[in-house]
């Protein structure tokens, strides 16, 4: 069966809620306010999730995204490490990228613990 969806969206935790909202903006995710818990951070005009000022450590740091790139990783991972993530948000970290035989990625850990790939599949 074709299903009729129109997105997909993923619920994430956050340890800090502030800080993740500023975490994300730094990102160059947009931010939106739904209430004063939840918020919805689009990343681009059709990829989105929910992020929620609720925090179980399992949970969070048991989370996984993956963000899949168009092209030229290896800009993107530049792009990114210039922000300066760890050294502004504790408990963050990046990793450089991964060469592997189905596709490269580097990882990057949100203040909460969320594990974001970033990648290219070869496929």
């Amino acid at each position: 069966m074709i299903h009729p969806a129109k997105s997909i969206r993923t619920f994430i935790g956050s340890k800090s809620y502030n800080e993740s909202i500023r975490f994300y903006q730094v990102l160059g995710f947009e931010v939106k306010s739904l209430d004063t818990k939840m918020s919805l951070v689009n990343v681009t005009d059709s990829l989105a999730f929910y992020l929620q000022d609720a925090y179980e450590k399992p949970w969070c740091e048991n989370s996984m995204i993956f963000l899949e790139i168009e092209d030229d990783l290896e800009s993107y991972w530049e792009a990114i490490k210039v922000l300066g993530l760890p050294d502004k948000f504790p408990g963050t970290k990046l990793s450089s990228i991964k060469y592997n035989d189905w596709g490269n990625e580097f990882f990057l850990h949100d203040p909460a613990g969320v594990l974001w790939h970033f990648g290219i599949f070869n496929l």
